[in-house]
Order: structure tokens, then C-alpha cells, then sequence
């Protein structure tokens, strides 16, 4: 520029005006700030680490944050000089107190976003100006508050740059004008067909058509094309003993003819025979009276009872619930029997769109609220109680210690608890009571409607999972996990933990009870409360009212590759993502030494089984290191400690899979529903490799299966489908009574399979190593063949 520029103005690398300032704020060093602080840029991981996050932990209005000088040696040491604190390390380490000013420079007035106070003074000085404002007065604050003079503008150059880049007209603006009689307006517009070879009015067709003149003839091109063997893998299962000897010779021990004879003279034998053989004539007579090889406990069996009489071995329908109000057109997306009251079971209805049909009918959706149904034996028509969901819940739990509360995963991500304490009575005079009481709950609940209960609490969408939550379940009362991951003693023996699971690779732990913060403001509250009752105008209960839109997870279990769809917990976590693949993994976190954050680790164990997406991992009743897991055509079960792969895995059947659940009786029995409304029931010592029977239950898809022991001699089963309806099945005594030692016999099963996967995977390595044997053999004699091959020279003269 030909202007001179000012040396009390600031310069940039555009040539850009600013405005002079005359004014400095106190000596300022050669480089634009004063000698006792410091500028300097914090990342982000840093400003979290000291917690003076920009604008968050610190602002504009208050920007200042006191640091432990011990901090800051603390973390220059662990991380060297990838601290930021390091270009200033000697600066620190002589300063003679014990903490450090940093203050938040939100106009970059030194050229950075923070600057240190480097001396005690200066800190002094900032925070005095601190107390000095909270001491003055609101009228001295505004009046000692000066209005900014404006300063000369000094012409540098820049208005040339900006004319010559603005846009001008170079000709007067072309104006068009459109009009158009107001009796044509409104007028309806009639289409017909015409010939485009007609010129009149002026409309001439111009047809495509190629020209040589611009046609290109290739000449060359280069194609490459490569060919590889096909290769076909093909795999069988064999079942594999370990060989033994399975027989054995002897010959039997015989009197001589004299110690023969002595025993046939002997008066000992004489005096037996006379006294027994009253006795062996009366049980001769009984053997022609009486088949006395008759197995009396064959008898006792209902398959066959010895007199020609076979038992049914199918399932039975016992009853089933539907409901042409709260369930039309809609699926069961779980179910789950009350844990404490007979003959009643929820059920969770969802509705039957895909993601583009819950887009377009969103407005008609809010009309039609999600629900949770309670159905009760004794009135198979009405529903006894509706939970008031938030979304579509696609799974949802009882709580273990107290029955009354609910715990449920919705498909926005959102955690639910309801208190259906103030209900349990309606649903105890609702048990089964052999048809008598039927007429009297109908009559009831078509004079009162049926109570709709509202949701204690809900978490925030933006705390929770980003996808709907697929699976939810309570831990244990016996033990709880640590912010950690850590599993601590319970000592109060109640479930106060939860855990999700989403597809959004997330496993989230949450925790009912209240921080120590919130109890002490809640028992002020209730203090309150006692005075002046709140108003309720819903009755929900206030049981979680200190969680309501402020629940946010103790944990979240992060896993950027798998999208979770179902869990299993005992001290880690098995989960199954979307594409069939089986995860084990522990939730424990893991520190970070460079950052200093938690981060989860990574799972232990990976495979892939399933050619579909696994919608049941379930453990064994019998055997706790024992799991199922269902997904695509296949079922798969597996044993913990096992890295082989599954112990057991079906073969691929003609219908998909939809779930799978362990019997409650036998340890050898478990039913696994298909996509066409078939029930597989698997019987492991009677058939590994087919089912031992197939029964269909209803024409859809089936989406839920959970047993239930009514007694010893009544054992239910609850099948729901796609259409909306929940059938209750009998399962028959073939199904429900074990036999004798048959959690020994599948425990020895288990054992043997667990064998031939060994066996397997040692034969696998030998055969591997042997091929690699064979290959170095047959590299080192090729090698010797070509170091002893003679060679022969020809050598021809020519004679001149």
C-alpha cells in the first residue's frame, strides 16, 4: 500500500483498515503483553482435564479458574511435551505458591485464549478486581462503564480493492412484462394431441440426429481379464468318541464231580429244599397267573401306557388374548409373566410400520399412544391394566425385588420406570379362580374403564441411546457396578441398576437411586411438602421423581464397530450385533495414560455363526456358562470359556428363526419359533440334528416365547405373533418332567462336545503343520535339483 501505516495500529496479511488505538493497558512487553502473564492455547482434551472448558467452565463473565501448581507438574510430567504447560515449565516450577491464575481471554486481546499469571502481585491485582466488583453497587458499575469514543479512520488502500470487486451495470437492466386476460384466470387447461410436422403458429420440431462429422471410431483398448480357480468349502459333523474297549472274555468257575456229588448227598441242601418248597410252588402258580417281567414303570408313562393308550406330546391351547382396541394393527413386541401374581402377563404392542410409514404417519401416530397391556386369566376379553409409554417399547423388565416396579427401553432411546404399587390389589382379585369370577370382572370393567397408569420417570432423549433400545434388563440385587465398571457387594440385596442395549454400538448402565445432592434438596422438599401438598392432577407416584428428564447413564460402554441387539450379563457382557456376530466383552473402563479418559476395551472374543440378525441370547436355567443364541436360520449354543466356537449349531432350516427360549423343567428342552408361525421344540438326547417335533401355532410370524411353572403339574407356555395376538399353550408332561439325571447327562454332553472341538482344533494344527512340512520338504528338493544339474557345453569349431 502507498499509505504509510501508523505504528498504533495493528496490521493483518489482507491489507484490511483498523481503527487506531490510542489507548495501552499498562506496560507491555516487546511482544503485546504484559511482563507477569503469560499467553497461551489449551486443546481441548487439556481444558477438560483442568476443567476450564471455554464458555462453559469458564465464560466472559467469569474467566477466571485457580489451578494446582501440583496439577501442572503433574501433568507435564505424565505427558512430556505433548502438555501444553511444557514451552513454560521452568516458569512454574519457580513460582513460589501453590496455585496458579488462569484466566479465559474470550476477545484474544494477547493473541490466545487463556493467558497465566506468572506473579503472586499480578494475581493479587485480578482477583481484587473481583472483590472490588462484587463490593461496588449496581449504579457504580454502570456508571464507572465509559462508552467507546470512535477513533479517525485512516485510509490504507482498501477502498480500491473494494470497488474493484463490486459489480456495476454496464447496461441498462432489460424490464419484461407479462400479462394475461383475467377471464383466463381459474380457467381449466385442456390437453390434446397435434402434428409436429405442422408449421403453423410457428412451432417447427427439431428432431436429434447424429452427425459424422463429430462421430469417434475407437481404435485401441487396453482390457485386462484375470481367472482364478473356483474354490468350493464344504464341512461335516461327525460325532466323536474316544476309543475303548467295548468287550471282554471269561469262562465260568465249576465244581469237580466229587464236590458235586458231596452237595447233592449233604443234609443241608435236603432241609432247604423242604423248607421252601411250599414257597416255589405258590410263585410258579403265579407266573402262569401273572406276566412277572411286566415293567411297571414303562407303565406309569403316558407316551405309552402298556395298554394301547398314547399320550399327546403336542402343545395344547390353553387360552389366548387379544384386544380390538389397544392392539389392532399392531405387533407384540415382548412379554413377560408377573413375577408374584398368578395368571397375569404384560405384554408390549408396537405398531406395524417401517421407518418411511412412522415418518409419513407421525401426526397420526401421537394420536394413537403406546401402551403396555395387563392380561389376567380370569378375563380373557379386557385388559386389567394399561402403562402410559412414551414410544413404542421394545423391551421391558420386572423389577426382581419389588414387582411393582417397571423398568422399559423405548424405540427413541428414552429409559421408562412406572409404580404400579397403587394397582396391585385390582390385580391380585384378577387371578384365576377356575372361571368363577369371569362375569364379575367383565361387568366391572364396563362400568369403570380400565386405569391407565402414567410413567414415573423418563430419561432425556439426549442422554440416551441414539436408536431404539432393543434389549433391557436389572442387575442383580447382589451386586452393583462402580462408575469404573467395577462389580461391587450390594449390601442392601435390592436391584437398584439397570442396563440397555441399542444398535447405536452402545451398552449404557443406569442407577435408580438419587444422588447424594438430590436426596438432601429432596428431604427439604418433602419437608415443604408436608406443609403444602404438591398438586398431582396425573396420580403418578413420586417414587422417581427426582430422575424425570434428568436421568442420565453411570456408564456408557462404547463399541464403534457392533450394533448391539441383544445382551446377557454375568461379570461381562455377551452381546450380538445386527450382522450375526457374537460378542463377549467386559465393561470394566480403562484409563487412558496420554489423555487421562475412560474408554472401553475391547472385546475378548469375536464370532461369526449367524447369517442373519441374532434376536435371542439366552442363558440356561440349569447351566449358567451354558447360552443360546438365535439369529437368521441358525441356533447356536455356546460355553463360556470356550474360544473354539459354539459347542452345538443347528443346521440352516427352510424358515427364519424369529426367537428362542430355554425349557424351565428340563434341562435337554428348548422351543425356538420360526418366521411362519411354527414352534420347534428340540429335545437334545433324543435328536441333535432335527427337531423332535413341529407344531403350528398361528399363520404370522412369531415374536416372543416365555415359559412359566404354574405348579408341578401345570406348565404354560406364551406364544405372541405379529398380528397382535398372545396365546397360552399347555405344555405336555413329555415336555415338562425330566428324567432321571438328565442335567447329568446333558452336563456329560456338554463335556464331550467340548472334546471334539478340541480334538478338532489340535487335529486342524497338525494337519497345518504337516502341510507346512510337506512344503519346505518339497522347496529344499527343488533347491537340490537345480544345485546338482550338470551343464554341458557344446563347443563347434569352423575350419577355414
Amino acid at each position: 500500500m502507498s499509505t504509510k501505516r501508523p505504528k498504533s495500529t495493528t496490521t493483518t496479511s489482507k491489507g484490511k483498515d483498523k481503527k487506531a488505538d490510542e489507548s495501552s493497558a499498562g506496560s507491555v512487553a516487546g511482544s503485546g503483553h504484559p511482563n507477569d502473564i503469560l499467553p497461551l492455547t489449551l486443546t481441548s482434551a487439556t481444558q477438560e482435564l483442568f476443567g476450564c472448558r471455554c464458555d462453559e467452565d469458564v465464560t466472559g463473565d467469569n474467566p477466571y479458574k485457580i489451578l494446582r501448581k501440583e496439577d501442572i507438574v503433574q501433568d507435564m510430567r505424565m505427558r512430556a511435551a505433548v502438555s501444553d504447560f511444557s514451552p513454560m515449565k521452568q516458569l512454574v516450577l519457580d513460582y513460589p505458591e501453590d496455585e496458579l491464575l488462569l484466566v479465559y481471554d474470550r476477545d484474544f486481546i494477547y493473541g490466545s485464549s487463556f493467558y497465566l499469571v506468572l506473579t503472586a502481585d499480578a494475581k493479587e491485582r485480578h482477583l481484587k478486581v473481583i472483590e472490588v466488583a462484587l463490593e461496588r453497587e449496581p449504579s457504580e458499575v454502570f456508571a464507572a462503564q465509559k462508552t467507546s469514543e470512535p477513533q479517525p479512520w485512516i485510509s490504507l488502500g482498501s477502498e480500491q480493492e473494494i470497488e474493484e470487486e463490486s459489480v456495476t451495470d454496464s447496461r441498462p437492466r432489460l424490464k419484461y412484462r407479462i400479462s394475461r386476460v383475467r377471464r383466463e384466470f381459474g380457467a381449466p387447461i385442456f390437453f390434446s394431441d397435434r402434428n409436429a410436422m405442422e408449421t403453423k403458429d410457428g412451432f417447427i420440431e427439431c428432431t436429434p440426429y447424429q452427425d459424422k462429422n463429430f462421430s469417434l471410431k475407437q481404435m485401441e483398448r487396453h482390457t485386462g481379464v484375470q481367472t482364478i480357480p473356483n474354490l468350493k468349502s464344504s464341512s461335516t459333523q461327525t460325532q466323536w468318541t474316544y476309543p475303548r474297549s467295548m468287550c471282554t472274555q471269561y469262562e465260568p468257575r465249576e465244581f469237580s464231580e466229587e464236590k458235586k456229588e458231596n452237595c447233592l448227598q449233604s443234609e443241608k441242601l435236603k432241609n432247604f429244599v423242604n423248607s421252601v418248597a411250599s414257597r416255589f410252588e405258590i410263585a410258579i402258580q403265579q407266573n402262569e397267573i401273572m406276566d412277572v417281567f411286566f415293567d411297571d414303570w414303562k407303565a406309569l408313562s403316558e407316551e405309552d401306557s402298556g395298554y394301547g393308550r398314547k399320550a399327546d406330546p403336542h402343545l395344547k391351547e390353553y387360552q389366548s388374548f387379544t384386544d380390538l382396541h389397544f392392539s389392532k394393527e399392531k405387533t407384540i413386541s415382548n412379554i413377560n409373566w408377573h413375577p408374584t401374581i398368578n395368571g397375569v402377563i404384560a405384554v408390549a404392542v408396537t405398531e406395524r410400520l417401517s421407518f418411511e410409514d412412522r415418518i409419513n404417519g407421525s401426526t397420526k401416530l401421537l394420536l394413537n399412544p403406546s401402551l403396555i397391556l395387563f392380561w389376567s386369566f380370569s378375563d380373557p376379553i379386557n385388559p386389567q391394566l394399561l402403562l402410559e409409554c412414551p414410544d413404542d417399547v421394545f423391551s421391558f423388565e420386572f423389577c426382581p425385588s419389588d414387582p411393582n416396579i417397571i423398568v422399559g427401553g423405548c424405540m427413541n432411546g428414552q429409559v421408562v420406570l412406572w409404580d404400579i404399587s397403587t394397582h396391585v390389589e385390582q390385580l391380585q382379585g384378577t387371578r384365576t379362580s377356575g372361571g368363577k369370577n369371569i362375569a364379575a370382572n367383565t361387568n366391572a370393567l364396563r362400568e369403570n374403564e380400565t386405569p391407565v397408569v402414567r410413567y414415573c420417570a423418563v430419561s432425556g432423549i439426549e442422554n440416551g441411546h441414539k436408536a431404539p433400545i432393543t434389549d433391557i434388563q436389572w442387575l442383580p440385587g447382589t451386586f452393583e457396578v462402580s462408575r469404573m465398571g467395577v462389580p461391587m457387594e450390594n449390601k442392601n440385596g435390592i436391584c437398584v441398576q439397570i442396563v440397555t442395549c441399542a444398535p447405536d454400538c452402545c451398552v449404557m448402565f443406569w442407577d435408580i437411586r438419587a444422588p447424594r445432592v438430590l436426596q438432601t434438596m429432596a428431604d427439604q422438599r418433602k419437608q415443604k411438602v408436608e406443609e403444602k401438598p404438591l398438586e398431582n392432577p396425573h396420580g403418578v407416584p413420586n417414587t422417581f421423581k427426582h430422575l424425570d428428564l434428568t436421568w442420565k447413564p453411570l456408564i456408557r460402554v462404547q463399541h464403534i464397530s457392533y450394533c448391539k441387539t441383544r445382551l446377557q450379563l454375568v461379570l461381562s457382557t455377551t452381546f450380538c450385533p445386527q450382522d450375526g456376530e457374537l460378542v463377549y466383552t467386559d465393561w470394566k473402563l480403562e484409563k487412558d495414560n496420554d489423555s487421562g479418559r475412560l474408554f472401553s476395551a475391547k472385546p475378548s472374543h469375536r464370532f461369526i455363526i449367524h447369517d442373519g440378525q441374532v434376536n435371542t441370547v439366552r442363558r440356561s436355567p440349569f447351566f449358567k456358562d451354558i447360552i443360546l443364541t438365535v439369529g437368521g436360520w441358525t441356533f447356536a449354543i455356546w460355553k463360556e470359556g470356550v474360544t473354539n466356537g459354539p459347542i452345538i449349531q443347528s443346521s440352516c432350516s427352510q424358515k427364519k428363526c424369529t426367537v428362542g427360549y430355554w425349557s424351565q423343567s428340563r434341562p435337554a428342552v428348548l422351543f425356538i419359533g420360526k418366521e411362519d408361525g411354527n414352534i420347534d421344540v428340540w429335545d437334545l438326547l433324543e435328536k441333535t440334528h432335527e427337531p423332535s417335533q413341529t407344531q403350528n401355532i398361528t399363520a404370522t410370524q412369531i415374536t416372543c416365547i416365555k415359559p412359566w411353572i404354574v405348579s408341578s403339574k401345570q406348565h404354560l407356555l406364551a406364544v405372541s405373533d405379529h398380528l397382535g395376538t398372545l396365546h397360552i399353550l399347555e405344555i405336555p408332561w413329555t415336555l415338562r418332567s425330566p428324567s432321571s439325571n438328565e442335567k447329568l447327562s446333558m452336563s456329560k454332553y456338554f463335556e464331550k462336545e467340548v472334546d471334539r472341538l478340541v480334538y478338532f482344533e489340535k487335529r486342524r494344527e497338525m494337519r497345518a503343520k504337516e502341510k507346512k512340512d510337506y512344503e519346505a520338504e518339497e522347496l529344499r528338493k527343488k533347491t537340490y535339483l537345480i544345485s546338482h544339474q550338470p551343464v554341458i557345453f557344446i563347443i563347434g569349431t569352423l575350419k577355414l
